[in-house]
């Protein structure tokens, strides 16, 4: 009996071994978003690839830090890793918002040419700020949403429109509308209370946060590909041994890859959820085609103006792929 006491306490032992490491990964998005779907299936690759010495637990819907608290609390180690949309910090520095000028990369393929364009300049000022990208996926095309018919620009002039970085705040204002300042989780409420009237975001907010139930039009603009960005500390990360770090890149490159086939599939029956569950699709009218354009043109001169050197190399690099 002693020898099997002393059996099982080495089992025991053993087994709480392989758990030594444990991170939390915040998330802003619920846990129904294909995103958050998509790190929890990063979290059990890398426990599956570490045998257990790698546990990461996600924190969906902002309920361990909010949206905006997510860098922040990467950058200062109170979370090891976290998820956020890199055009949200766009604030702190011009190039974080590159995927978020309007009209430029429209489609999966250019936005991809953008990301390789533009990652690698991301990657190394998030690395010079304690960070390392793990790995970066697109939301579908943002597109506009409006409780009311929109026939053209003026319809939006007054009207309360929906922010969540600089980029639609300037949007917002350059359509003569009232930009307020909403995140995902919150924005059903904001709808029902009238605070805000039309916004842009995908098709796979518009089914999973189930805005068909407030809003009646959509509009496939398809104005940008934002992308959401997982970064884990480099202290943390660096405190790990080489074989768990390569693990953790494995299933990081598994579930770029993933995540990307993921968005794209999806958008197309997100779209088709929309009009199947009472929404009207349709193109919107040429003249608010026009204007988006012009604001994209617009948004990009400005962009340039701030971003320096670095910011037209990128987009050199851009046009050149």
């Amino acid at each position: 009996m002693k020898k099997i006491a002393l059996l099982a306490a080495a089992l025991t032992f053993a087994v709480a071994g392989q758990a030594q490491t444990r991170w939390d990964l915040p998330s802003g998005y619920s846990a129904n978003t294909f995103q958050v779907q998509n790190l929890q299936q990063f979290a059990d690759e890398v426990n599956q690839l570490t045998n257990g010495r790698l546990r990461i637990t996600i924190h969906p819907g902002g309920s361990l830090f909010r949206q905006q608290e997510i860098k922040r609390a990467v950058q200062t180690n109170q979370a090891q890793i976290g998820e956020f949309i890199i055009s949200g910090v766009a604030n702190e520095n011009p190039l974080f918002g590159i995927d978020s000028i309007p009209f430029l990369a429209t489609s999966y393929a250019d936005a991809m040419r953008l990301y390789q364009a533009a990652g690698p300049v991301q990657a190394r000022i998030l690395e010079s700020q304690g960070m390392k990208v793990l790995f970066s996926v697109p939301w579908p095309g943002q597109s506009l949403y409006s409780t009311r018919p929109i026939a053209g620009p003026e319809d939006f002039r007054g009207t309360r429109m929906r922010a969540f970085n600089p980029a639609t705040t300037r949007i917002a204002q350059l359509l003569g509308a009232q930009p307020v300042t909403v995140q995902l989780p919150e924005l059903p409420q904001a709808i029902a209370t009238g605070t805000v009237n039309n916004f842009l975001t995908s098709s796979a907010s518009g089914v999973e946060s189930r805005l068909y139930e407030q809003v009646r039009h959509f509009y496939p603009v398809n104005a940008w590909l934002p992308r959401n960005v997982t970064v884990v500390s480099l202290r943390a990360f660096n405190a790990l041994d080489a074989e768990t770090q390569q693990a953790v890149l494995r299933a990081a490159a598994a579930a770029e890859e993933r995540g990307w086939a993921t968005s794209e599939r999806l958008d197309k029956e997100f779209v088709q959820q929309l009009a199947a569950n009472g929404m009207t699709v349709s193109e919107p009218p040429a003249s608010v085609s026009a204007a988006l354009k012009t604001i994209g043109e617009t948004m990009l001169q400005e962009w340039l103006s701030t971003a320096g050197a670095d910011g037209q190399a990128v987009i050199n690099t851009f046009n050149r792929r």
